[in-house]
């Protein structure tokens, strides 16, 4: 199973991230948003970082070139016609990917992988939006995706060998580690990090320590570059309680409840980085 074309829906901060590895891996790369207006955007982050590259001596002009060169605008689903695989970066919400996955599976070629960059969801349970089941998979990127090594490819219930392999070979040529993981809540990355996370938000709810002295601790004492509050800012809060709900949900178990400091933040409106305020004020 070769990939040459590749589709990435949703021209946002992952996507985005994923459709450059992508291209400086020399695919040829179809950027889809549902509007001109995210899509530009996506495409200026992408030139941006292109441009730092070049600033530092890792590639020359006349490569970003080539790599802006290999990145077409999208702006309908119905583009998935010519792709080997297709790699879903959209909103975190079930119904959101099922409903994507559901319209990919009538356009996308019969040959074509329907992959998805979620963090939390069963890939089982978007598979079963299509009639190819067998082809869904889950590449979880880390961000950000230019320099995060890290994929974490999932099987579905049904994935096949085949499917498996051919996107591990493909991470392998966008220079990232895949490390195989099964299809549980959370997967590995999320079902370690975001218990740890939501920890550390009891901890200032509780008031046990600052949430300065918090994120202290877990870089000077857990050798952590960043604590886990300014993380958790950094990926936003939203994303952070959605990922926890998907967990309690999943396992039914109550070490997983969200914090109700983390969801009075939320309800705020005080999302992290994006916002200007979550913990921190940016």
């Amino acid at each position: 199973m070769t990939i040459q074309r590749v589709m990435v829906i949703g021209a946002g901060q992952m996507g985005g991230g994923i459709a450059q590895v992508c291209a400086q891996a020399g695919y040829d790369v179809l950027l889809n948003d549902i509007k001109e207006e995210s899509y530009e955007k996506g495409l200026a982050v992408i030139s941006k970082n292109l441009s730092r590259n070049v600033e530092k001596g890792r590639m020359s002009e006349d490569e970003k070139t080539g790599v802006l060169g290999r990145i077409t605008k999208s702006l309908d689903l119905q583009d998935a016609k010519n792709a080997d695989i297709v790699i879903e970066a959209a909103v975190e919400n079930m119904e959101v990917k099922r409903s994507i996955f559901a319209k990919l599976d009538e356009i996308a070629p019969d040959h074509a992988i329907l992959a998805s960059n979620t963090s939390s969801l069963p890939i089982t349970e978007i598979a079963a939006a299509t009639n190819r089941p067998e082809k869904v998979i889950g590449m979880h990127f880390m961000n950000p995706v230019p320099v995060m090594k890290l994929v974490e490819i999932i099987r579905g219930l049904a994935t096949d060998n085949d499917v498996y392999e051919a996107v591990e070979t493909m991470t392998k040529k966008l220079s990232k580690v895949p490390v195989e993981v099964n299809d549980f809540p959370g997967f590995v990355a999320n079902r370690i990090l975001m218990p740890m996370i939501n920890e550390a938000i009891y901890t200032v709810y509780e008031g046990v320590a600052t949430k300065e002295a918090i994120d202290e601790v877990m870089k000077l004492g857990m050798n952590h570059p960043m604590g886990p509050l300014q993380l958790a800012d950094f990926i936003g809060l939203d994303t952070c309680l959605y990922i926890m709900e998907t967990l309690h949900e999943g396992f039914g178990d109550s070490k997983y409840r969200p914090c109700p400091l983390l969801r009075k933040y939320v309800k705020a409106g005080w999302l992290g980085k994006k916002t200007g305020r979550g913990f921190y004020q940016y």
